[in-house]
Order: structure tokens, then C-alpha cells, then sequence
């Protein structure tokens, strides 16, 4: 798959980052196809993050991802685009994540880790879903 989803969480649009996190996806070749800023609904927050249901940290990531706006972006990548943004993002711990990578250089804490990248295809195509309507995000094959 060509594409994949990430959305830079509430911190990011809270401390001006926006831009300067557009940039990097963009100066390390992806093309953004599809943006929204919007104020997330907790079904869109959990859906998103399901797999983490039942677990201690999961009441808190909900709560801050509904703290402020997010923004929710398709972009394309080249084939491995998922793995090549996961590579981009960083490990989920700033304090773990490589330097040059958006976490290392600008996250603030575990939670407040200023971008969601989908961590798989199948991740990737059902995260856009949940904020996207069908006609904005690409077939798989692209």
C-alpha cells in the first residue's frame, strides 16, 4: 500500500506545531492527499485506539486525545508507506525515540506524543474510515 493515516494529537495544534510537523512528513517524501481539523467524538477516539481497550493507560490516551483538536491526514508515501512513517514518528516515548524522528525531537511525555501513525495496512485503511469519508481515501492498490 501506497498511503497511510497518522493524526497529530491535541498538543500539536496547542503548541503551534502544526506546521512544522506538515513539513517534516513532507520534506521526507510524502504527499499530503487528504486533511481535517476537527474536534474528535469519543466513539472516533476509541475506535481508533481498540486495540488498547482493557488496559490501564487506555482511559487517559482518551481523554487527552478528546482534550482539543486533532488533525487527521491521509498521505502517500511509496510502497512501505506505513513502515516508512512509523520510521518518521518515532518510538511511542519521545524519551526513546530517535533523534530526527517528530516524537524524538517534539514529543513531551508518553501520552502527549504529538502524532498517531497507523502501525499497518489494515490499521491504516480502517483509522481513515473512522474519519474520512469513502470517496476521500485512496484503494488499497494506490
Amino acid at each position: 500500500m501506497r498511503w497511510t493515516f497518522a493524526f497529530l494529537k491535541p498538543e500539536t495544534v496547542e503548541h503551534g506545531l502544526v506546521g512544522e510537523v506538515l513539513r517534516r512528513i513532507e520534506e521526507n517524501g510524502f504527499k499530503i492527499l487528504a486533511l481535517n481539523m476537527l474536534k474528535p467524538t469519543r466513539n472516533q477516539v476509541e475506535e481508533v485506539y481498540r486495540e488498547h481497550q482493557g488496559k490501564a493507560f487506555f482511559e487517559k490516551l482518551v481523554q487527552h486525545t478528546l482534550s482539543g483538536s486533532i488533525v487527521v491526514l491521509i498521505v502517500e508515501g511509496g510502497e512501505g508507506a506505513v513502515s516508512r512513517m512509523r520510521k518518521l514518528v518515532g518510538a511511542t516515548n519521545p524519551a526513546e525515540a530517535g533523534r530526527g524522528t517528530i516524537r524524538g525531537d517534539l514529543g513531551f511525555d508518553i501520552t502527549r506524543n504529538i502524532i498517531h501513525a497507523a502501525d499497518g495496512e489494515e490499521a491504516a485503511k480502517r483509522e481513515a474510515r473512522i474519519f474520512f469519508d469513502e470517496s476521500e481515501i485512496p484503494p488499497a492498490s494506490r
